[in-house]
């Protein structure tokens, strides 16, 4: 029987572990006999000192055999695709992804996860649905992407139950931002949930956890790797986030934005990751198609009405109601004007994260609840011509007071210039 207390220290002094160790500890832990505090410790010594290659293969692979795995392609006989984001503000892409997936033929089956700290979490967005159910069990999961050809679940009980632990606690904790703990978190729960091939969008900047693109490139390699050994199709997308994707930030707030996504009315932003993650995920399906067609089909599903079609499937088969009058709506608006006039050359993701956090979108504990309705709408974006006194953005807030303070701090996330800032791409870099 390992002492946990003699494997946090020997952590913190930067010496490796064995796997068996690791697996030790992780499943310990998953079964309550290792406690909360002593888990945190090793992560804030993995923190500091990071895991080696094959640490992070073990903690991984000790993580998926805390519990069950399911074999969609199996159950289901054809290709099943994912796509899974590291983490970002405003960051609803799976949203929209999943019916343009679903409508061009291609079965999308993903589990997801809730936020952490100033980053959104999809379940957490999918609970503003009146009635939507985000606990499916496995059997009901795979029947669900038979039948709708679309489904987006947490985590049961079943399957990952370490990682599901882990995970809150490293929101908690301040040990989210580290590569090994990133890479096996995320890894961990797309090979035991049981697609073939999975985009993984990597978020580069001021709001994302990876703040270079050299960190993104190492945590790619990673999950490329970790994919690899596991079987799996792995494309990663390095992309922008340091400015809010789309302009809405908020769980509400990002649903409404999703759905006028896939009506074709999106921000540019947001649709041109969206559509690029589709013809990524198309071309890695069995469709037999490369990622320029992958693209006009996705572009058509949009077009010709499939892809929101499949929306209001998807959401009803969860018990939600997929119509835009029942999400939740915050009693107070109010707008943050430009002082001066000018171009919008920064738009800092961070403030604007905080800035929903603050407002009640997102949780600084586990156990924290959120205000579905609440969050910010950024109306200009980097590159914007504004003149003093225009709406850069606004608050959706549950009283005068919060909205107040929010509104101070999104007007402190702009900054203005003389000339527009050099134009970039929301996709930096693929990674194969």
């Amino acid at each position: 029987m390992i002492r946990p207390a003699e494997l946090i220290e020997r952590k913190r002094d930067g010496h490796e572990l064995a796997a068996e160790e690791i697996e030790e500890l992780v499943l310990g832990y998953s079964t309550g006999d290792i406690p909360d505090y002593q888990l945190a410790a090793f992560c804030m010594a993995v923190y500091f000192r990071g895991l080696t290659a094959a640490e992070t293969f073990a903690l991984t692979d000790a993580m998926i055999r805390s519990g069950e795995t399911i074999d969609l392609h199996s159950a289901l006989g054809r290709k099943v695709v994912d796509k899974h984001s590291t983490g970002g503000v405003g960051d609803k892409t799976s949203l929209a992804v999943g019916p343009i997936v679903a409508a061009c033929g291609v079965p999308f089956g993903k589990m997801s996860g809730r936020g952490l700290g100033h980053t959104g979490g999809t379940l957490d967005k999918l609970e503003s649905i009146p009635g939507f159910r985000v606990e499916l069990t496995a059997d009901e999961f795979v029947e669900q992407i038979r039948t709708v050809g679309l489904a987006i679940i947490g985590q049961t009980a079943d399957l990952v139950p370490a990682d599901k632990r882990l995970y809150g606690l490293r929101d908690v904790t301040a040990t989210v931002d580290n590569v090994s703990l990133i890479a096996a978190s995320i890894m961990s729960k797309k090979i035991a949930g049981g697609a073939d091939a999975i985009v993984l969008d990597v978020k580069v900047g001021d709001g994302a956890f990876m703040k270079s693109l050299g960190e993104a490139r190492e945590l790619a390699d990673m999950m490329l790797e970790l994919g690899r050994r596991a079987g799996l199709e792995v494309v990663c997308l390095l992309t922008d986030m340091e400015q809010p994707l789309g302009r809405a930030v908020g769980n509400a707030l990002e649903i409404r934005e999703a759905v006028r996504t896939l009506r074709g009315e999106g921000p540019p932003d947001f649709t041109e990751l969206v559509l690029a993650a589709c013809a990524h995920l198309l071309a890695l399906s069995d469709l037999g198609t490369d990622e320029g067609r992958g693209r006009t089909r996705a572009e058509a599903a949009i077009s010709d009405g499939s892809a929101l079609a499949l929306w209001d499937r998807w959401i009803a088969a969860q018990g939600g109601d997929p119509a835009e009058s029942a999400l939740p709506q915050a009693p107070v608006r109010h707008e943050v004007r430009a002082g001066a006039s000018g171009f919008v050359s920064r738009l800092g993701a961070i403030r604007v994260g905080v800035a929903a956090l603050d407002l009640g979108a997102g949780r600084r504990t586990k156990d924290d609840r959120i205000d579905h309705a609440v969050g910010v709408v950024c109306l200009r974006k980097r590159g914007d011509a504004v003149a003093e006194g225009d709406v850069l953005a606004q608050i959706h807030a549950r009283d005068d007071p919060s909205a107040e303070r929010a509104a101070v701090a999104v007007a402190e996330a702009y900054e203005l210039a003389a000339g527009p800032p050099q134009p970039t791409s929301v996709v930096l870099d693929v990674v194969r």
